[in-house]
């Protein structure tokens, strides 16, 4: 994989990471029993949803330019970068597990 291909791989993976981080802010955003508006009216949700729609054609086009093998790897990245980016911004405690888990899916 060219630079420019590993770089563009890393960026969709930072994306689909911060996608889960909006989708939980959307998440705690959302009031017991929320209904359709507050569906729709959630900002959070809204931005989340366009990260990933962006995240997604990114990831088509990368896969047009790379075999599945090589650029599929790297998604193990964001079994470390969800819970490293929560504990950061969400202040959620930060388990070593959840390292270690992400470290053996990375290696695997």
């Amino acid at each position: 994989m060219s630079t420019r291909l590993v770089f563009l791989t890393l960026l969709c993976v930072f994306g689909i990471a911060m996608g889960q981080l909006l989708f939980k802010k959307a998440a705690m955003g959302l009031p017991a029993q929320p209904g359709v508006a507050d569906w729709l009216l959630n900002g959070w949700l809204l931005v989340a949803l366009a990260l990933y729609g962006l995240t997604t054609l990114l990831w088509v086009w990368i896969l047009r330019h790379a075999p599945l093998h090589l650029a599929y790897p790297f998604m193990g990245l964001a079994f470390l970068l969800v819970p490293l980016m929560a504990s950061w911004w969400l202040d959620e405690p930060l388990h070593w597990q959840s390292l270690v888990g992400g470290a053996l899916i990375l290696t695997g």
